[in-house]
């Protein structure tokens, strides 16, 4: 049967894309889809604008999703999953992108996708579409083994580590993602709805959501962690540490323990989209980069009478 193109149709297709990638996990080549642990957080996370999600582009073959072109939280920063079988699609997923996903900035409307920097056609097929790499705008994703046995944590005297299974506060969960996010001042009250938003992913586990209690009582370190059993893998996602409470180990521990529970589980690798030093220096190391590929065009909605 033909592949066909047709708009994302929420909440049907997002089964069908999380077992796209489960099963394209570890596809060969060198294009790198999202672990599916990173789609369901972007449902679940309170910046998702549900209205929104009808913009994607998907492609299917015999009832299967084969690939889909996705923005997370807002347009004109779009992604691309597919399945190996399908690379020939990617012109067309970049043209959809262009067409549809770009957002307007004054009289002109860019769009950048996100391209492995190992996939040469990929980047080849961009260049020529009209895209430009944005050294300045990359991410990373990086890989730790776990081990067993795992190594000990260790935690400064008075501090505790507990998982939101022990106790789910919404409002000290709420208020250490405020402060370790660096947001100003005490958390707003209707932050509440988000957090209850964050929990309802289908595969949130509050026994491996992780925070530090402070000898106050007060939840200082947050590690949020998905466990996607078919492929083995923890992701970590989000952390954070209250800035009165920084270097003093905290995040490290709530992230080791959270890793290790994972473990426990049947996980055998940790990932996180980043390099950064904190977890570099727990022991992750880079195994692939990519970067934004932007488009600009005139934008002419008002001109066309389209505004």
């Amino acid at each position: 049967m033909d592949i066909r193109l047709r708009t994302y149709r929420h909440p049907d297709d997002y089964e069908a894309v999380g077992k796209l990638l489960v099963r394209t996990y570890r596809m060969p080549g060198p294009h790198r889809n999202w672990p599916q642990p990173r789609w369901e957080y972007m449902h679940a996370h309170p910046l998702c604008d549900e209205s929104r999600l009808g913009g994607f582009g998907v492609w299917e073959r015999d009832g299967g999703v084969v690939g889909i072109v996705h923005h997370e939280h807002r347009p004109g920063v779009v992604y691309v999953e597919l399945a190996p079988a399908c690379a020939f699609l990617k012109p067309d997923m970049l043209a959809y992108a262009a067409e549809n996903l770009g957002a307007a900035d004054g009289n002109v409307r860019s769009v950048e996708v996100f391209i492995n920097d190992a996939d040469e056609e990929f980047q080849r097929i961009a260049a020529e579409a009209g895209f430009e790499r944005n050294a300045k705008r990359g991410e990373d994703m990086s890989h730790l083994p776990i081990s067993d046995p795992f190594p000990p944590i260790r935690l400064p005297e008075g501090f505790h580590l507990r998982s939101l299974a022990d106790e789910n506060d919404l409002h000290k969960v709420h208020r250490v993602l405020h402060r370790g996010f660096n947001h100003p001042g005490e958390p707003p009250a209707d932050g509440i709805e988000g957090m209850r938003k964050m929990q309802s992913a289908p595969n949130f586990r509050p026994e491996l959501t992780i925070v530090v209690e402070a000898p106050g009582g007060e939840f200082v370190s947050y590690c949020g962690m998905w466990y996607e059993a078919a492929n083995g893998l923890a992701y970590v996602e989000p952390v954070c540490t209250d800035p009165d409470y920084r270097r003093r180990g905290l995040g490290t521990a709530a992230v080791l323990e959270a890793i290790r529970r994972c473990g426990a589980l049947g996980a055998t690798v940790a990932c996180v989209g980043t390099t950064k030093p904190f977890y570099l220096s727990m022991g992750f190391k880079q195994v692939y980069a990519t970067h934004a590929w932007r488009k600009e065009q005139a934008d002419c909605t008002d001109e066309c009478g389209l505004g």
